[in-house]
This record gives structure tokens, C-alpha cells and sequence, in this order.
């Protein structure tokens, strides 16, 4: 079987390090690299947590790269209400002893984008300044990457704002640049990502696993049960696992071709990614698809087979 070339751009917090965790037991895909990004927490704690989880599921291997430190144009906006003061939300595991990579995230990219010759994917899970960059830095990258899976904005609603969700209010500008760029894109935002979510039972399930990857997810989602509360979820959303699960099982997910346009000079709809889904006019040359449902029991299902291997 050709394994499908991915490679991973994260913030990496708490529903991150499942991503990495779910993606490392993906026996369809091959992790060409990952790079990290400040947004749920800083640049430092996603590049250490991002090699630390790979060196806690046995993938040294992968090779990390440290990215962006901040948003292009505006302040750098964490979320330690969710993921705490270091990005695991207090969980601690051992540190990874695989070499640092000093190469730039948005090089690195371009270069395996480039050797792969159009086949990768590339799966953002933090805001988009990476690729943002990597767009500017080398425009030609936008014909060497198959498409773009991301996880972030709604079309309903946000849940930093009204309007807003964080990995695009985090960096709208840079948002903006990648819808712009004319890469396919698949936008899982909160319209399918509150779908996405591990009840109770679920919970207490990984739990039971008894290994050290179940206890990292137990250790570090603390703060999401009191935020899950205070919102009135199901569940605790693994908004990160979707891109990554679409990848290799797209007929588990439902969604609407559509243009995006990502408001950058708002107020109240800073940070909005404006669908022309349900009108006559439409944005011109943005090739996006907005995902709205997921087969949970499905989605779940895998979640649990990764964490249950270990």
C-alpha cells in the first residue's frame, strides 16, 4: 500500500498531542515532518511538547522544526485556560533526546513539499502562520502541496468570539494569506469539530488502557472537563483528530464546496471566516470545502484503537 505523505503543523497542546498520538498509529500515512507553531501555548512549549509526545509514542524518527513565535501583524493570543502553563495542561512526560532541527519550519516544508513533487499534505492544527510564511517566502510552494487539511474557523459562530474561533483569530492575516493562496483547502471548523467528541464513557475507556500515552491524555485534559462544563459540551472535542482522521477516511466526514474569506479589519468579526455557502455571490478562486458532520461512532472508534495500542 503507498502510504499517504502528511506532514503536521501544530500548536501543540492538549487535543494536538492526540493528533500526534492518533497519527503515529496510522498505518495509511507517512509523517514526512511536523512543525510547531505558537498559539495555544508559546513557540518553546509546542516545539518541546511536539518532539515529547513523538518520543513518548516511539517516533523520534519525525523530525520537528521550530516555526513562528508570534502572529504576523498582531500580539500572540494563548489559551492556558484550556492547555495550560505548558501547552500539556500540567502533564508532564519524559524529554525527547532526538537531535533539535535549527532549520526554519516554513524551509523544511518547502523543501519535502518540493521533493514530493505535489503529493503532500500538509494538516495545520494552530493558527497559519507557517504556512503563511511559507506562502511569501516561496510562492511556488502553492503548487507543490496536494492540499491543505485544516482544523479552525466556523461558519457558525466562534468560541473566542462570537464570530471567531481561536487558530484563525489567533492569525487572521495569515489565515487570510493561505485561503487566498489558491491550495485546495478542507476547513474543519467548529461546525464539525463539536461533533467530534469523547463522552464520558469514551473517557473513562482511554482510561482504563493503563499505558503511559492513556495517562498523558487523562493528565492533560483536566482543564478541558471544567471548560466542557462551563460550556455545556458532550464532550471533550478533539478538534485536531479531524483533519488528521479525514486523511485516510474521508467517507466519515460530510461537507459543502464554498469560498472563505477570512475578516482581518473587524472588531466583533475579527478573525471570522466568512462562508458565500448559502448566497448567490460567491469568492472567486478559492477552492475550499467546509466540513459540517462526522460519523462520531467512527471517528471515536480510531481515537480509542490508537490509544488502546500502546
Amino acid at each position: 500500500m503507498n502510504k499517504i505523505p502528511v506532514w503536521i503543523d501544530t500548536d501543540t497542546g492538549v487535543d494536538d498531542a492526540v493528533a500526534l498520538v492518533t497519527a503515529s498509529t496510522l498505518k495509511e500515512i507517512n509523517i514526512e515532518g511536523v512543525s510547531a507553531v505558537a498559539g495555544n501555548t508559546s513557540l518553546e512549549n509546542a516545539f518541546r511538547n511536539a518532539r515529547d509526545v513523538l518520543s513518548l509514542v516511539g517516533r523520534k524518527d519525525v523530525k520537528v522544526y521550530a516555526g513562528a513565535d508570534k502572529p504576523l501583524f498582531i500580539d500572540l493570543f494563548t489559551a492556558e485556560y484550556v492547555h495550560g502553563s505548558n501547552g500539556l495542561g500540567g502533564a508532564q512526560i519524559p524529554l525527547s533526546d532526538a537531535p533539535k532541527e535549527e532549520k526554519k519550519a516554513w524551509d523544511a516544508l518547502y523543501e519535502k513539499a518540493k521533493e514530493l513533487n505535489g503529493e503532500l499534505i500538509v494538516i495545520p492544527v494552530g493558527p497559519l502562520t507557517n504556512i503563511a510564511i511559507a506562502i511569501a517566502k516561496h510562492p511556488d510552494i502553492i503548487n507543490y502541496i496536494r492540499e491543505l487539511n485544516i482544523m479552525g474557523g466556523a461558519l457558525i459562530g466562534g468560541n473566542v468570539t462570537p464570530c471567531a474561533e481561536f487558530n484563525i483569530y489567533t492569525d487572521p492575516q495569515a489565515a487570510e494569506t493561505v485561503f487566498r493562496s489558491g491550495i485546495k483547502i478542507n476547513m474543519f471548523g467548529l461546525d464539525v469539530t463539536h461533533k467530534a467528541y469523547l463522552d464520558d464513557a469514551d473517557i473513562d475507556e482511554i482510561r482504563s488502557y493503563d499505558n503511559p500515552v492513556s495517562k498523558l491524555f487523562v493528565d492533560s485534559n483536566h482543564l478541558l472537563y471544567d471548560y466542557r462544563e462551563k460550556l455545556h459540551w458532550k464532550g471533550v472535542c478533539e478538534h485536531d483528530c479531524c483533519p488528521l482522521i479525514y486523511t485516510v477516511h474521508p467517507d466519515w466526514f460530510e461537507g459543502q464546496k464554498c469560498g472563505i474569506y477570512v475578516e482581518t479589519q473587524g472588531t466583533i468579526t475579527f478573525g471570522k471566516t466568512v462562508s458565500d455557502l448559502w448566497t448567490d455571490f460567491k469568492f472567486e478562486d478559492r477552492h475550499c470545502t467546509a466540513f459540517l458532520n462526522v460519523d462520531r461512532e467512527k471517528f471515536v472508534g480510531r481515537i480509542k484503537e490508537a490509544y488502546r495500542s500502546f
